[in-house]
């Protein structure tokens, strides 16, 4: 189910959109430079990853990231720095930028101006990369048929945090990412699923 979205590890996305868009490309264990786009949703290490980011690009890869991410633009490749709320497209791909940030955690300070992202599918529909949030007033409020949402705690939502964003939300299908090695147990993904709302289909890929 859900084929054209692969788990790589962690927060380390892969979906063949007629491109091939990356979403913090991390633990890459091959060459495969496939990819078309990449989004970087912030600047951690298991997030941002230049190694990583050589493995898949291809030669003409275009760099999304945050504005006030300027890391990417030493690498010597295209970039194009969004902001929260802005509607783009990249190679025909529409994407929206939505803001991702913690609530009474100092990982991730909404300040910083980091992101999660919707992919605009006419295939199928929009794909909500939620980045490394926890819930706030602006998740609360995606429009989402599949929803990749972390789920290892600390840094981000844990399992029921998750969990009860994703049933705020309603998509279709959602995804637990960002557990597993980084941060969580192997188990999350699981725990994520028995929390979800039975309307709402469950897929684990990690």
């Amino acid at each position: 189910m859900l084929d054209f979205i692969t788990i790589n590890e962690h927060s380390s996305i892969r979906i063949d959109e007629g491109k091939i868009i990356y979403s913090d490309p991390y633990n890459i264990s091959g060459a495969t430079h496939d990819a078309d786009i990449i989004l970087i949703t912030h600047s951690h290490f298991d997030h941002y990853s230049p190694d990583d980011i050589r493995k898949v690009m291809k030669s003409d890869i275009v760099i999304v990231c945050p504005a006030s991410m300027n890391e990417p633009k030493e690498l010597g490749l295209t970039v194009k720095q969004v902001s929260a709320g802005e509607k783009f497209e990249v190679l025909g791909v529409k994407f929206e930028a939505v803001p991702a940030y913690n609530i009474g955690k100092p990982f991730h300070p909404q300040s910083n101006g980091w992101l999660g992202y919707i992919i605009d599918s006419p295939d199928h529909e929009r794909i909500y990369i939620a980045g490394d949030t926890d819930i706030t007033p602006d998740n609360k409020q995606v429009k989402c048929d599949t929803a990749l949402l972390p789920v290892g705690g600390t840094f981000t939502t844990d399992a029921s945090q998750a969990a009860e964003l994703a049933n705020t939300i309603r998509p279709k299908y959602a995804i637990p990412i960002h557990y597993g090695t980084v941060a969580g147990s192997p188990a999350y993904g699981e725990n994520f699923r028995k929390a979800v709302d039975n309307g709402i289909k469950v897929v684990i890929k990690l």
